[in-house]
């Protein structure tokens, strides 16, 4: 009888045991979003249209933190020293390989687990809607006209509107000054005439757009943007540069498979309502979830090709 007791109290104690291994996530209130530019910018105004929408299906305050600097580094940085327990996330995007690759940083993007992409946006290079330059062709011949006069401003060295900036112009044979900016000051500093052009986001450039504030000469993605359609590709003029954008959500490498499981939840609610696709509308981004394992696919290829583009134009440390 004492064998049969004693595998009846072990049998007994694994069942209380696992309802505590098993504690849904989140157990906490907090759970704080990492996000690598400042406040105002394209970044930060969809992160927290994601954090509001998350708050919702969680249990738990969503909280957007700020922590810009050196193209996104100061942001991955701080995440990947947390602890892996699902309450410090970082809106990530294209800038995990950019930033890494131009020698900004020390870790990649293996240092993080993927959650889910959450949308993609389309680089745009735009002038202020009183220029004399009315299409890209035209921007071009003046920029090779007078070789390093045109200012061009970007959301930092190393940053996805950089990338593109340089491969555009570096495809078109155009020389141009690059101008980094922290990413809130990129659209005011165009609008004051203090540069001639920038290539940014749809969200830094959407209501300045529809004011007449801004024109867009051309869209750097593989097809027209649903948001722009009178806006012609890069590539439809000749040039070949195709670099969408996307953002996403991901963790602390080594987080535990139920948070990561329960976060991708509650994003993947909150991309697919329609709140969230009236607000991706009115931004012009677009909704585009995709779960953790094809997420971890697309950034691993991404970053192979990344590292190959900048190694061609000259950005790769």
């Amino acid at each position: 009888m004492a064998p049969r007791l004693l595998a009846g109290a072990v049998l007994a104690g694994c069942v209380l045991a696992a309802p505590a291994q098993e504690a849904a996530f989140p157990q906490r209130g907090t759970i704080e979003m990492t996000v690598l530019f400042p406040a105002g910018s394209s970044a930060d105004i969809t992160a927290r249209l994601l954090a509001e929408g998350m708050a919702k299906q969680l249990p738990a305050n969503v909280v957007v933190v700020n922590r810009p600097g050196a193209g996104g580094a100061v942001g991955y940085r701080h995440v990947a020293s947390q602890k892996p327990d699902g309450y410090s996330l970082v809106w990530n995007s294209n800038s995990v390989s950019t930033t890494y690759h131009s020698g900004q940083m020390p870790i990649d993007y293996k240092a993080f687990d993927p959650v889910a992409r959450v949308l993609t946006e389309s680089p745009l290079l735009a002038v202020r809607g009183d220029s004399r330059w009315k299409t890209l062709p035209e921007f071009l011949a003046d920029a090779k006209a007078r070789p390093g006069t045109l200012t061009v401003g970007n959301s930092g060295l190393g940053s996805h509107t950089h990338i593109a900036s340089v491969a555009l112009f570096k495809a078109a044979g155009a020389g141009v000054v690059d101008v980094p900016y922290p990413a809130a000051q990129v659209v005011p500093n165009l609008l004051g005439g203090h540069i001639d052009a920038v290539v940014q986001l749809p969200a830094a450039l959407s209501a300045h757009v529809k004011a007449g504030q801004v024109r867009v000469l051309a869209a750097l993605v593989e097809r027209r943007d649903p948001a722009l359609p009178e806006v012609p590709t890069a590539r439809e003029l000749g040039i070949d540069v195709a670099l969408d954008a996307w953002r996403g959500i991901a963790v602390p490498k080594g987080t535990p498979k139920p948070a990561v499981a329960a976060l991708q939840a509650a994003i993947r609610k909150t991309v697919e309502s329609p709140e969230f696709a009236s607000a991706s509308e009115r931004l012009g981004v677009h909704p585009a979830f995709l779960a953790a394992p094809e997420f971890g696919e697309l950034i691993a290829k991404e970053d192979a090709q990344l590292a190959g583009l900048m190694q061609l134009i000259g950005l790769k440390k």
